[in-house]
């Protein structure tokens, strides 16, 4: 029997009868896909987008709030109200660096501060202890509480007669005029350590410093007054912090645990290599989000100190407000503002890079290795 001849073009496949419906499928939810994140795409390019390119153009212009900033008026001076505020000598220069290292040691005491304590409330309210529910609220209500009514509160707290110098007196010290006094923390400890004395500093911390500021400057610490802010901030938002790490908490495979028991392991020993290690990605969203927030404080400046006193507790983003709601000066205020959008951005990658799964990034980079051999030895052999 002989087989029938094939076809004088060669062989001709059939394609699958389902080839065309599931891309026919994939087509129809691409097209719902976008039809959903449409409407979001264009609010967030109306709202988002557009607003922030229209700020840089102010950054980049020297408007003074009347009229739009798009007229033919408005001066063009590129990347001069930038050079104002970062080189060129100056009281704008001043005020910037001076707002400057005032954020830089409010971030350095907030973040550690509100952390630990999130972490330590996590921790205990984790634990077998009655009346969790009250503890949590209790712990969270600063969090959603307003801002203006808690400022009033430690305004009349930290006042000079207020009831934390009443308690300080019941130990016997004499407690300062928090929102009132200027005096570095650091400066205050090497007088009572006798390393120098602030009315007569060294001179080798005096004659220079970078960025427009002397050494003896920069390293005043925070002064009382921004200390007093520090407490306040630490106590409003530590509790929120705390709900993010008593979620993680929960999430902890209970038999994990176990089984450190079952080894031997004690408290602490559990704590740091079984709890902590499951708790990375908390940790780094709780630091994330502090390093942020901190570098954008704002309201408590506003309601309690004005920035004072002697600018000691001038943030950037108060500096901004006022260059530009009080002196008229709309492009140095948005370069202001975008001179903290990057110094947000640089900090928040180096903690990234930091807090980075050193295990996993090496796994990862060992696959992509491995693909890219894969890779070249397929050419290779197509070549061939």
């Amino acid at each position: 029997m002989t087989a029938a001849p094939a076809p004088a073009g060669g062989l001709r496949t059939r394609p699958l009868r389902g080839a065309g419906a599931a891309g026919a499928s994939r087509a129809g939810q691409g097209r719902a896909g976008w039809a959903f994140a449409t409407p979001q795409a264009v609010l967030i390019g109306l709202f988002v987008l557009i607003p922030i390119l229209m700020a840089f153009w102010v950054s980049l212009t020297d408007w003074r709030g009347r009229g739009s900033p798009f007229s033919g008026t408005v001066g063009f001076v590129g990347f001069d109200n930038y050079a104002a505020i970062l080189t060129e000598p100056g009281l704008a220069r001043q005020d910037f660096m001076t707002s400057l290292r005032n954020n830089a040691w409010y971030v350095l005491l907030v973040v550690p501060l509100q952390t630990a304590i999130a972490l330590g409330l996590a921790l205990v309210l984790n634990s077998r202890i009655r009346a969790k529910g009250f503890f949590r609220t209790a712990f969270y209500f600063p969090t959603v509480t307003s801002s203006v009514a808690i400022s009033l509160v430690f305004i009349f707290l930290f006042t000079g007669g207020g009831a934390v110098n009443a308690l300080l007196g019941v130990f016997g010290i004499d407690g300062p005029n928090w929102f009132s006094d200027s005096r570095g923390l650091l400066h205050l400890a090497g007088d009572g350590l006798g390393l120098w004395d602030s009315a007569n500093p060294p001179a080798a911390l005096t004659d220079g410093g970078p960025l427009g500021l002397t050494w003896w400057d920069w390293l005043s610490g925070p002064s009382i007054a921004l200390a007093a802010l520090i407490l306040l901030v630490v106590w409003t938002s530590a509790g929120g912090y705390m709900l993010m790490f008593l979620a993680a908490l929960q999430d902890v495979p209970a038999d994990v645990r176990e089984a450190a028991v079952m080894d031997g392991a004690n408290r602490w020993q559990r704590f740091r290599a079984v709890t902590l290690p499951a708790l990375r990605p908390a940790l780094f969203l709780v630091t994330t989000l502090g390093l942020i927030g901190t570098w954008q404080v704002f309201d408590q400046v506003y309601l309690i100190s004005q920035g004072n006193p002697a600018k000691t507790t001038l943030t950037p983003a108060y500096l901004s407000y006022t260059s530009a709601f009080e002196t008229g000066q709309w492009g140095r205020a948005a370069a202001m503002s975008f001179v903290l959008f990057a110094i947000i951005v640089v900090l928040t990658t180096l903690q990234r890079f930091l807090m980075r799964d050193k295990d996993a990034a090496a796994e990862k980079k060992a696959a992509r290795a491995v693909a890219r051999r894969r890779t070249s030895t397929t050419f290779f052999h197509a070549d061939r």
